[in-house]
């Protein structure tokens, strides 16, 4: 298929498990320029990510398969935020000119693989060499409701819920920037910031159970999504502090080294779970249709800004943390 040639070789290795590109167009036609999760045109929901080695990942920590699935996964929670499905990918890759040889063939593999095992088709791309590596895709999702998750569709009334449980990615990252000889100590909280797990099928199973809230993926922190949610809604937005899932390992974590938990639970980004509202009144989440690790944190109503309620029932302004890359 190509010339033996190294960057060919490269390319031919990243198709090698290529999923078969299947003629089906989207059943909903829909348009969304930019200021979501994704944007939408005719159908398709589009979205992109960029990975930065220094910036989003170093392979002193993490392994070149972590690095690539941590990429992918950032990309894949943008489509589920807005309630659909990955179908096609255009991937493009800076590699690092210091990366020996088995390195840039682990990327390579798992590159292929980690689009493969999701059934998202690889259709295009480029690649090229530079001083640090780089990770760049293109996602198109299929839209499969007629309406889909948006920031500006919470409302007066909703209940808004978060999925798994919260703190770990920046716990991890805590850990390795401050205290990497403990980090085995803690191996979930590093393991999710090099590697996090989602439940990526779980804004698909939203929409198809009639969910029609507001949704994005939590990337840059629980404070700004909550922010982000609310101006782009026009609401007010109450959470209760007691109600968030921490995770436990956090917490142990946080007493460890005399750290407050809700620091990393709020303001730590690269979470990628999803931040939801949902109008029904009985818990959807006992359905069998949607099932998965979700708590209620809160509730939305008419007003603007976003507020948490303490324990002793002081309520706070919740300002946005987000981290910035300028």
């Amino acid at each position: 298929m190509f010339p033996n040639l190294g960057e060919f070789n490269l390319v031919s290795k990243i198709l090698e498990n290529r999923v078969a590109l299947t003629e089906r167009s989207p059943q909903f036609r829909g348009w969304l320029p930019v200021g979501d999760d994704c944007a939408i045109f005719d159908g398709w929901l589009v979205t992109k990510d960029l990975s930065v080695e220094g910036t989003h990942f170093r392979l002193d920590w993490s392994s070149p398969e972590q690095a690539v699935e941590k990429h992918i996964v950032s990309n894949v929670s943008d489509i589920s935020s807005m309630g659909g499905r990955p179908r096609l990918a255009l991937f493009g890759l800076c590699v690092n000119k210091s990366w020996s040889a088995e390195v840039r063939d682990r990327v390579a593999k798992a590159v292929s693989e980690g689009f493969a095992k999701r059934g998202i088709t690889l259709i295009g791309g480029d690649t090229v060499a530079g001083e640090v590596g780089m990770f760049s895709t293109t996602l198109l999702g299929e839209q499969v409701a007629a309406t889909p998750l948006l920031r500006s569709s919470a409302k007066p009334g909703d209940s808004l819920y978060v999925t798994g449980t919260l703190g770990k990615s920046a716990a991890g990252l805590w850990l390795l920037m401050n205290r990497p000889e403990d980090a085995p100590e803690f191996p979930e909280l590093v393991r999710f910031h090099l590697c996090p797990e989602i439940d990526e099928s779980m804004g698909e199973r939203l929409v198809r159970a009639g969910v029609d809230g507001a949704c994005m993926d939590i990337s840059d922190g629980v404070s700004s999504e909550l922010n982000h949610l609310a101006l782009s809604s026009g609401v007010k937005i109450e959470i209760q502090e007691d109600l968030l899932p921490v995770d436990a390992e956090v917490c142990r974590m946080s007493r460890r080294y005399g750290l407050n938990p809700l620091d990393f639970a709020m303001n730590g980004g690269e979470e990628y779970g999803l931040l939801c509202s949902v109008s029904f009144k009985n818990d959807i989440f006992q359905l069998d249709s949607v099932p998965g690790d979700v708590t209620r944190i809160g509730s939305v109503s008419e007003g603007a800004g976003v507020f948490m309620a303490r324990p002793d029932g002081e309520k706070v302004s919740v300002n946005a943390q987000a981290w910035s890359h300028l």
